[in-house]
């Protein structure tokens, strides 16, 4: 019987620090977790318009021919 009421008080201990420790961590946290979002909101802006700098880079034509040299023949001697 005793033995019976020590496990209920290890049960009871183990259930109300378990909550406690769910509050506690949600106190810790909560404010950091709009830091969190925010700075993921700012990562996907910026994923995304280095993704538009990517398409707009490589939309580019063909590079433009190079100019031909104007070489004046040289007489040939025979």
């Amino acid at each position: 019987m005793e033995a019976l009421q020590i496990l209920g008080w290890i049960y009871l201990g183990v259930m109300l620090g378990s909550i406690g420790g769910f509050l506690a961590l949600g106190l810790f946290v909560g404010p950091k977790m709009k830091d969190y979002e925010q700075e993921i909101d700012e990562l996907r802006l910026q994923r995304q318009l280095l993704k538009g700098e990517i398409d707009r880079i490589s939309r580019r034509g063909k590079p433009q021919p190079r100019k031909r040299r104007n070489w004046k023949k040289k007489p040939r001697k025979k």
